[in-house]
């Protein structure tokens, strides 16, 4: 019990009761624990302890402490969820199983497994906030004592902790937690880079102590002097796993970067914010461009303060942070800052912020095909540098910086993202690709034809757009795989003399369950990709319910199927021989893909067998735009590639892509892909190009 009256001293705030409740859940955590050790060798339990202790230094509420000292109950002894809740209750429960790794599923990789234990925390975070809390207190303290283990789990533990947990803190607005955690993983995945920047850290605060103390007293008088009520103002500490990143990312030196003199000012209330602000600034001159106000516009996890850079003493640059107490607890705290879950509680702007996020995580979730998708989605918004913009009716936004026009689509809404075709970007039309920048004001414009392609992955940055754009090509994907697939049976069974509209539905089910699918439409998609070639499925039918007595008869009966243009995922154009409408073509199955369409002059076709070709033919009206290699020869002269150019455009078609082939003193050939809407388009273009004088052959190439 010598453990729990240390414990005790730290739960002081909570009353006797909850002291109580406290006390007996250490009680069955001591029980639970009894006889393992730790990787130091101390018992097991002085570990779920100290993460009380960290949470009651944040003056958490009582289950939260609670839950602290049960958090590995459930994984690590004969303890079920079923047992804490018929102990204390279903919140508690819940808390528990929501730090609770899966540990009873198996996973193929360590990077599924931890992938899926990351979402589990996060959705379980999106019901309670308190679970990462709890989670990010038990991070803190394995950090501490991460020098026990073996060097392998030192460092995948330390690369957790900067991948994932530091940036969650920090976007929950947990800047103490989110700092400490980035300086123990600094030191362990670099410990040589840590000592060497640790001492040279020790040098310069000795070096500077006399002009910040210069700073500090002339920041004081001034102060005093307009009758400001300054509760403190101390030098700011420099972190050492900020000044790495910012050494590795800038490509800049150590002296570089702490050549300034940084300090933050707490004062009482909203206004003797923007006084001190005036103040410094009579002091000292501000630069304009690094003048930012998170008061009146905060970020996105609740953060307020007021930044200012000057140009200090001896030139010397001065950063300045000026707060008030409360705004000052919840840049350390965050979401743990103020603690309101009790009932009737008004919750803080910081859990509010948090909120919203959480709420997102939820979109994204539905969106993702599987844990390590949705990670990857989650950690884009882990980013801690926002960008600000309006939206036409005045109300702010923010989003990741690097975040596009695109994204501000899907964070207006998803539907919007969908259908988005272009922005105005104050008032002026610009292209859904622009990357945002701090003050401006949006306006999404829509068009009900329009929507996401794979291109647009390449556009967007934040998780939920990402997410969104996923999640709609994986939905087209399988409809258009769903559709093909239906088109490719049918075909087989016509070819068979069976008619297909004749079959019953729970006979098409029951081949469906026979082959290994759960329903009719998952077969049709896996025929459509290609993985199941449609004859085989169409005797494996026969096999089941006509006793494999019909005469298997493969003369082609059915027509070939037409090529409009408009098939969308499953259907493409080989990249060996860019077939394009009006040529004659066949089509092949390819696994995952659908059907590949190749000219029947491509030798690739020789390498595939006859059940994978599919007959093929262009609908008569075919639209879309479709790739073709055209090989000029030219003389060597200087602007004969803008020539080209010019002749390409002229005749409405595009250059995708330019490869010289052979260059010398006085003549080039050059590959040309080129964009064209058909076989008469590309005529046309090939004319265009014999017209240019310094062009003496052009061949379109076909593999």
């Amino acid at each position: 019990m010598q453990l729990f009256n240390m414990l005790e001293g730290s739960i002081a705030y909570l009353n006797q009761s909850e002291i109580g409740e406290v006390k007996r859940a250490f009680v069955l955590a001591e029980k639970a624990h009894e006889g393992q050790c730790r990787a130091s060798g101390e018992p097991y339990i002085v570990h779920p302890v100290a993460v009380a202790r960290i949470l009651a230094s944040m003056h958490l509420d009582c289950k939260s402490i609670i839950v602290a000292l049960l958090h590995d109950v459930i994984e690590d002894t004969t303890y079920t969820k079923d047992d804490i809740r018929q102990e204390f209750d279903n919140e508690i429960a819940d808390l528990v199983d929501g730090v609770t790794k899966l540990t009873q599923i198996k996973f193929n990789t360590r990077a599924e497994a931890q992938a899926e234990n990351f979402r589990k925390m996060l959705l379980a975070m999106t019901k309670d906030v308190r679970t990462i809390i709890i989670k990010l207190a038990d991070r803190m303290h394995n950090m501490q004592t991460v020098q026990h283990l073996d060097f392998v789990r030192r460092r995948r533990i330390a690369r957790e902790t900067l991948d994932i947990y530091a940036p969650l803190a920090r976007r929950l607005g947990m800047h103490h937690f989110s700092l400490e955690l980035e300086n123990y993983g600094f030191s362990v995945m670099h410990p040589l880079r840590y000592r060497i920047l640790a001492d040279a850290m020790k040098k310069v605060q000795g070096n500077h102590h006399d002009i910040l103390q210069e700073i500090k007293t002339s920041l004081q008088n001034k102060m005093e002097n307009n009758n400001i009520s300054l509760k403190t103002i101390e030098a700011r500490e420099k972190h050492l796993y900020s000044i790495y990143r910012k050494m590795l990312t800038k490509h800049i030196s150590f002296s570089d970067i702490t050549d300034f003199y940084a300090f933050r000012i707490i004062v009482e209330t909203n206004d003797d914010c923007y006084r001190t602000l005036g103040v410094v600034h009579s002091i000292y001159k501000p630069l304009q461009a690094k003048i930012k106000d998170y008061i009146a516009m905060p970020k996105s996890n609740g953060y307020q303060s007021l930044h200012s850079v000057m140009f200090g003493p001896y030139g010397v640059p001065v950063e300045i942070q000026i707060r008030t107490p409360k705004m000052d607890d919840m840049a350390n705290q965050g979401v743990a800052a103020h603690w309101a879950y009790k009932s009737g509680a008004f919750p803080s702007k910081s859990q509010l912020q948090a909120q919203k996020w959480l709420k997102s995580l939820i979109d994204i979730q539905q969106r993702s095909g599987n844990s390590l998708e949705f990670i990857e989605n989650v950690k884009m918004d882990l980013f801690p540098d926002e960008v600000y913009v309006f939206t036409p009716k005045g109300d702010i936004m923010e989003l990741p910086a690097g975040a596009t026009a695109m994204d501000f689509a899907y964070m207006v809404h998803t539907n919007v993202g969908n259908r988005c075709v272009a922005a105005r970007i104050d008032r002026q039309l610009a292209p859904l690709s622009t990357v945002l920048l701090n003050g401006q004001t949006l306006e999404i414009i829509t068009t009900e034809t329009a929507h996401p392609t794979q291109a647009w992955l390449n556009v967007v940055v934040t998780g939920k757009a990402k997410s969104a754009v996923r999640h709609y090509l994986k939905t087209q994907r399988k409809s258009e795989s769903e559709r093909l697939g239906l088109m490719l049976l049918k075909r087989a069974f016509m070819n068979f003399g069976v008619d297909f509209e004749s079959c019953h539905e729970e006979n098409l089910s029951a081949l469906s369950i026979e082959l290994g699918f759960e329903s009719f439409n998952d077969l049709l998609e896996d025929i459509g990709l290609g993985n199941r070639a449609a004859p085989l499925v169409f005797k494996h039918y026969n096999g089941l319910f006509n006793n494999g007595n019909l005469a298997m008869s493969n003369e082609g009966t059915a027509d070939p199927l037409t090529i409009s243009g408009t098939e969308g995922m499953v259907v493409h154009c080989a990249s060996c021989c860019y077939p394009v409408p009006g040529d004659s073509i066949s089509g092949i199955l390819d696994s995952g893909e659908g059907i590949v369409i190749h000219s029947d002059q491509c030798c690739e076709l020789d390498d595939f067998k006859d059940h994978d070709v599919i007959p093929v033919a262009w609908a008569e009206n075919v639209t879309g735009e479709f790739r073709v290699v055209v090989q000029v020869e030219t003389v060597n002269k200087r602007g004969v590639l803008a020539m080209l150019a010019l002749a390409i455009s002229d005749s409405k078609a595009n250059i995708e892509d330019i490869d010289i082939i052979k260059h010398d003193k006085n003549y080039s050939v050059v590959n040309l892909i080129i964009v064209v809407t058909g076989r008469t388009q590309l005529a046309k273009a090939i004319k265009m190009l014999r017209r240019v004088a310094e062009v003496n052959k052009v061949t379109r190439l076909k593999k």
